[in-house]
């Protein structure tokens, strides 16, 4: 007789568990994901700057504008002594005489008519005496110099009996336009000879009798620019 037989026991084999890590491709998608995130942030940032700066200088630009506008503001048209007029240059031909600066006017406080500053630029590269159109710049609305303001507000430049001495308002150009315009169209622009004859009930208009468009650009150019870029443009009509 037998006995009672035993129940065999499977053998326990010792289970694996793997110690599974990161392949490379995610560790290549974690790495480009956060790369973009931080590239957005710093493009976002520069935007950000970028409109910022933009924003300042539109300000700016709309104050050296205006400016100009108020130093002219009670200035009459043409010069209250000569006025405009055509006259003989000597050779036969008529020209406009009175129109834009006359002899003697060499400084802004000489300009006694708002036509003395047709195509005056006033720029932090200016220099004295118009032969090339340019003045030191940028003015206010007294004629004066803008000195440059450093990083804690103080003036780098001043203006005496003597003139302007130091560093004049950094990048800024006020270029002025002058414009001679219909009365009843002023984006109708005629020449500074322009007038018209009597004819019927119409009395004529003379030379000096016409609306002026004065406009004035703005531009800047900044330490690293090639060329100043217009940052903006204030126009206004004289009567």
């Amino acid at each position: 007789m037998t006995g009672p037989t035993k129940k065999s026991r499977g053998v326990r084999r010792p289970s694996r568990t793997s110690a599974q890590g990161f392949t490379l491709i995610e560790t290549s998608l974690a790495t480009l994901i956060v790369g973009i995130g931080v590239l957005a942030m710093v493009d976002a940032q520069s935007s950000f700057i970028v409109s910022n700066q933009w924003s300042s200088h539109a300000a700016s630009a709309t104050f050296l504008a205006n400016e100009i506008r108020e130093l002219t503001r009670n200035l009459p048209k043409h010069d209250p002594v000569t006025g405009i007029a055509m006259v003989d240059d000597g050779s036969g031909n008529m020209i406009v005489n009175g129109w834009g600066v006359n002899a003697g006017e060499v400084v802004v406080g000489d300009f006694d008519d708002i036509d003395d500053f047709d195509g005056i630029t006033f720029s932090y590269i200016g220099t004295a005496g118009l032969d090339d159109f340019d003045l030191p710049g940028p003015i206010n609305s007294f004629g004066e110099v803008i000195p440059e303001i450093d990083l804690v507000g103080n003036e780098l430049g001043d203006t005496d009996e003597n003139g302007f001495s130091g560093q004049a308002m950094q990048g800024w150009f006020q270029t002025v336009v002058v414009e001679k315009v219909d009365p009843f169209n002023t984006s109708v622009v005629h020449e500074d000879s322009y007038s018209e004859l009597p004819n019927g009930s119409f009395p004529g208009r003379e030379i000096d009798e016409y609306p002026l468009r004065v406009s004035v650009e703005v531009y800047y150019q900044g330490v690293n620019d090639i060329e100043a870029t217009l940052v903006t443009t204030v126009t206004w009509i004289v009567p």
